[in-house]
């Protein structure tokens, strides 16, 4: 039997900006729960969390690590999440499978842009969410101000449960507004003396308790009938009001803690005992054909998984949840996605980088498993004979682009397996191999994330590699029409070469009105793989050139676009008219008129008042208010056009449309000019005419580069 039932466990993830002190809570929570005996500390890099050698170097979670601790009969799972914006798929995968969410704000620093980007994703899963108000000790802590900032960003339903008595470095007591008591905490932290609500604190606890109480209320229509009755809800009334907010988000409770010196965890871990939900009280998963699951350890087994590690020397560690049924070694289920039947040969529960063995785990539970062969983060696992596929984790677009070579040639193919693993444990780092650009390029989050990368791919696989900076994915065009004629011609014994073309070519848009005065015989779309069309014409008359080279003249001028006069980039949005040309009955040939295709459109597009297309994105910062001004000045710096400014709670929304080119190094530069304040995304948007004077630069550089090869 295990020894808990999904009933009595529950599973929460651990939110908040970088530096909030979720880490920190953690230990506490193991450490009051006596899974360790000793708190280890972020200083003294010996935390039960962040035990990988990258974050105690870095002083900062960087992976989301499951943990879990027993208390009053109940099992929590504890995901520790990374705060800062570059690892959100850290936090997204964590959020995919808890059950509650515990926002840290920073009683300094208030609501801080990471806390508002986690948010939409909290409000995108419903996540049932607490806030935890930490480093009440600081001098610096502003408890009220917090509060103020967590209300105009998240709005009424945010609702105090406890606030703290006094503030600062004399901080240790905290009044409880649903058990009315103070909680008074020893010099050491841990658990506290629960006493009487002092009678100069009196009035603001009752104020507070009434507020509390109206809030459960009108989010229930027995329980407000019950208040009206009675003028008062009960400890238990009130709790089950709490939960049932909570599940439909229409409440989010407030609590008050010092990790630092370990105050508080324990009444947090006893509220998320007594009322936080468990699994089989949330609404039941939708499985991709939108039939329910509900979370029964009695139903067929169904799990998911959210999370992979690859451990030296032991393999790939799968993290999952089990959805459905009841979770066994040497239980053979099927992969949805791939239809592979998967043996569990073990099964864990998992301590930051220690593991338990464990011979089942419940619906509701969370685990972790070794050597799934061919299952990866995303994948259904259920019972055999049912089809069960439950939603993917949806991860957010990349905001940033490097290219990646090795420093010792031979080396691409170890390379190569590298950046696949890379890829299976991150599903946010993608890796392309771009033919178009002759690079391997990496898309990734930010700086931080690529050097996260870098430090895996030098330390786990032994590889020496550097990031150069991208090409970036010029388009060519022309801007008027143009009329040119080749002839290829050659004779070196035996069969000849001999083709003529007379064609014409003109910038193509939407509706535009056919040739008006040349003989339309055919006519062709084709939609180019890198976007826009090739309009081709036939307009022969006189069976100047026979039909059957026609294909090689489009050939010929397909080949070009895919390596465009000006740069060397794909052209696009052209119309090509051929119109009159020459054969010979002995020396024409497919290759003949192929060449003669490709020289003639070449010459014509250099006459057409030829154009370079950049991309450009749609950037969108948020920032606080007063830097608004830098951030805008370092994007106009990037020939930005700065579109509008909208407000976002405290924060400044900055919208901008930049050139890709322009976007190098910008993670780093926010970064560093905002203090970590600002965030950013950005997405293509459309290509766009570069700058005649970049223009003449590109075609410089492509030329020297082009004489440079042929030399």
């Amino acid at each position: 039997m295990p020894e808990f039932d999904t009933s009595h466990v529950k599973n929460i993830v651990l939110l908040g900006h970088a530096g909030s002190g979720k880490t920190t809570l953690a230990e506490c929570m193991l450490y009051e729960a006596g899974i360790i005996t000793r708190r280890g500390s972020i200083a003294e890099r010996n935390t039960t969390g962040d035990y990988h050698e990258l974050e105690q170097e870095r002083g900062n979670s960087i992976f989301s690590k499951l943990l879990h601790t027993k208390w009053r009969g109940y099992k929590i799972n504890i995901i520790d999440t990374p705060g800062y914006d570059d690892f959100v798929g850290e936090v997204i995968s964590a959020l995919r499978v808890a059950d509650t969410g515990v926002m840290l704000l920073n009683a300094v620093m208030g609501v801080e842009v990471g806390t508002d980007i986690i948010w939409e994703y909290t409000e995108q899963f419903k996540t049932p969410m607490i806030f935890a108000v930490n480093k009440l000790d600081d001098d610096n802590a502003d408890f009220d101000k917090t509060i103020r900032e967590a209300k105009s960003h998240f709005g009424s339903k945010v609702v105090m449960v406890q606030y703290p008595r006094q503030i600062g470095a004399g901080f240790h007591e905290v009044i409880d507004v649903l058990n009315m008591v103070m909680y008074k905490f020893k010099e050491g932290g841990g658990k506290p003396d629960k006493l009487p609500i002092p009678d100069d604190e009196k009035s603001r606890a009752d104020e507070l308790h009434k507020e509390l109480i109206e809030a459960i209320a009108s989010n229930d229509e027995g329980l407000m009938e019950k208040y009206f009755d009675k003028g008062e809800l009960d400890e238990d009334e009130m709790k089950v009001g709490l939960k049932k907010a909570m599940i439909n988000h229409d409440l989010f409770p407030v609590f008050c803690i010092s990790a630092e010196r370990n105050m508080g965890s324990g009444r947090l871990m006893g509220y998320i005992d007594n009322v936080c939900p468990s699994a089989n009280e949330m609404p039941p998963q939708k499985t991709k054909r939108g039939e329910d699951l509900p979370c029964d350890a009695n139903g067929p087994a169904c799990i998911f998984i959210y999370k992979t590690i690859s451990e030296p020397h032991v393999g790939e560690l799968s993290f999952f949840k089990v959805y459905s049924g009841t979770i066994k070694v040497g239980m053979e289920l099927e992969n949805e996605t791939t239809g592979v039947t998967e043996k569990i040969n073990q099964l864990y529960l998992v301590e930051g980088n220690k593991r338990t063995s464990t011979n089942e785990l419940v619906a509701g539970d969370i685990g972790a498993t070794l050597k799934l062969k061919n299952t990866h983060v995303n994948n259904t696992l259920h019972a055999k004979g049912k089809n069960y596929e439950l939603p993917s984790i949806e991860f957010p677009p990349y905001n940033m682009t490097v290219a990646i070579e090795t420093l010792k040639k031979g080396e691409e193919e170890k390379l190569s397996q590298a950046l696949h693993q890379l890829k299976e444990e991150d599903p946010t780092l993608l890796v392309e191999v771009s033919s178009e650009l002759k690079q391997t390029l990496i898309h990734c989050q930010g700086d931080m994330h690529l050097a996260v990368a870098k430090w895996k791919i030098e330390h786990n696989f032994k590889l020496e590699v550097k990031f150069v900076k991208p090409k970036i994915a010029y388009r060519e065009t022309i801007r008027k029409a143009a009329d040119s004629s080749y002839r290829h011609k050659k004779q070196s014994g035996g069969a000849g070469q001999f083709g003529e073309v007379f064609m014409r070519i003109e910038p193509w848009y939407e509706g535009m009105p056919e040739p008006s005065d040349l003989n339309v015989r055919g006519r062709d779309t084709y939609d180019l793989d890198w976007g826009g069309k090739l309009v081709f014409y036939n307009c022969i008359v006189g069976g100047a050139i026979d039909a059957r080279f026609l294909p090689s003249i489009l050939k010929g001028v397909m080949e070009k676009m895919q390596n465009g006069p000006l740069t060397g980039s794909y052209a696009r949005d052209i119309r090509v008219c051929v119109y009159d040309g020459k054969m010979h009955p002995v020396d024409s040939n497919d290759i003949s008129f192929k060449i003669a295709g490709l020289q003639a459109f070449r010459q014509a597009f250099q006459q057409a008042d030829p154009q370079i297309l950049e991309p450009i994105y749609h950037v969108e910062v948020l920032c606080p208010d007063d830097l608004t001004g830098a951030v805008m000045g370092d994007l106009q710096s990037r020939r930005a056009i700065v579109e509008g400014i909208d407000s976002e709670g405290h924060f400044q929304k900055v919208i901008a449309r930049v050139p890709l080119a322009e976007m190098e190094g910008y993670s780093s530069s926010l970064r560093s000019i905002t203090q970590g304040r600002a965030k950013f995304k950005m997405r293509f948007e459309a290509y766009e005419p570069v700058p005649f004077d970049l223009q003449r630069r590109l075609i410089d550089e492509y030329s020297k580069t082009a004489k440079e090869e042929f030399a």
